[in-house]
Formats: structure tokens, sequence, C-alpha cells
């Protein structure tokens, strides 16, 4: 999903969307849409970019925008099927993580957009597939590897589905050692 379908901004992964080619020497670069031969493999099926696959960061320097995951600060997040508070839209609708306003996509009337324009609160989670999207880095923020963003997805996903989501266990080098271990 790009940043479009996110709402707000545009910016994709570049990467499988060209490949280095080495010929004689030489290279160019594939552009998206070149034919590849009989028996290729194309980089842009491995990487996801022919189907609009987006990396999720899995760091970002905004998270400190947040409030605590505190018990109040999470007791202030609405349900999933809460309105835009502008327009009162019901679809497509996003979280400010910051000061927990549900606003409405760009698909509808850009109010999330505006809010970030007018505030700078640069954190949303989308209440339609719960992912987080930052304004700021323009970029999926993966909540699985993000532990800040954990608490408030955890609630997100009990209030839409009245179960916890299952978190897959990060795995962690160390790079002083070069083992890894396992931490969730």
């Amino acid at each position: 999903m790009s940043s479009a379908a996110a709402g707000e901004g545009s910016s994709s992964s570049r990467k499988g969307k060209e490949r280095e080619e080495d010929g004689a020497g030489g290279s160019r670069r594939r552009e998206e849409g070149d034919d590849v031969a009989v028996g290729e493999l194309d980089m842009g099926d491995v990487y996801g970019a022919a189907a609009g696959w987006v990396e999720a960061r899995t760091s970002c320097p905004h998270l400190s925008a947040m409030p605590a995951a505190g018990a109040d600060d999470l007791a202030r997040v609405p349900p999933p099927d809460s309105p835009c508070f502008r327009c009162h839209h019901p679809a497509e609708n996003w979280l400010c993580l910051i000061c927990k306003d549900v606003l409405c996509s760009r698909f509808i009337n850009k109010h999330m957009l505006i809010h970030y324009q007018e505030t700078g609160h640069c954190l949303a989670l989308s209440f339609c597939d719960l992912s987080v999207w930052c304004f700021t880095c323009d970029s999926y923020l993966d909540v699985q590897a993000i532990l800040e963003l954990r608490p408030i997805y955890e609630v997100a996903h009990l209030l839409k589905f009245g179960e916890r989501p299952p978190f897959r266990s990060l795995e962690v080098l160390d790079l002083s050692t070069g083992s890894s271990s396992s931490r969730t």
C-alpha cells in the first residue's frame, strides 16, 4: 500500500521498481513496466513493489510526540466505528495518536491530513486496517517492531476484534557476539 493509499502523501519504496543489470561491464536500470525475459527473475515481484507493497519503518523519530501509554491515555481511545469528528463520515477514519481525535482519510474529506497540517500531530492509526502512519516520515510504521506502538495497537485491536492481537517475537542480533536472541 502506498502513502497515497494511506491517505496523505506520496512515497513508495524504490525496491523492486528498479534493479541494476550488469551486461558487458556496464549497467542500466530496469524501470517498472519494462519487459522481463522468460525465466528471468523480476526483482519487482520478489520485493513486492509490483503488488503495491511498502516496507514499513521499524523506527520513527516522532514517537516522542505521543503521550505516555498510561491507563488514562489508553482509556481515551474511541471505538473503531467512531465517525469523523468534523464531517461525521462513518468510514475510512484514522485515530490521531497525539490527541485521540478521529478524522477521515484523504479518500473522504482529508480531515486527518488537515489536522496534521494545522496541529503538527504526525502519528495516526487507521481504524480500517490498524496500520500506523507518520505524516512527517511519510511512511507506515511497523507496530510489531516498534514497542512504543504496541499498547495503542493492542487497545485498538481489542476494540475492533474483541481479542488481543498476536505479536510476533522480535529477533535481536547481538552485534558484539553475532548471536541472535528473541524478545517479545
